[in-house]
């Protein structure tokens, strides 16, 4: 099955949980590093994530988004 814009920024927002540089952004979201890059872009520019420098970190709002992803995707799951 085929990821869509927010299933990708879910996996990337959930690696940077306990922070994570891009090279494991990339290997653990299954990603390539140029579309990791366009992504991270768009994540820090919404604030739900932040870079200092090296590591990128989940921000409280980019939680909450992984919960409200979570609880929108689970029930779809069981069907």
């Amino acid at each position: 099955m085929r990821r869509n814009n927010l299933d990708i920024c879910a996996d990337i927002l959930r690696v940077s949980r306990s922070g994570a540089k891009k090279t494991h952004l990339v290997y653990r979201a299954n990603l390539n590093f140029n579309i990791v890059k366009k992504y991270l872009n768009e994540l820090i520019s919404n604030d739900l994530l932040e870079n200092n420098g090296e590591m990128f970190f989940l921000t409280d709002k980019g939680a909450k988004f992984i919960e409200r992803y979570d609880a929108l995707v689970e029930p779809l799951e069981k069907m």
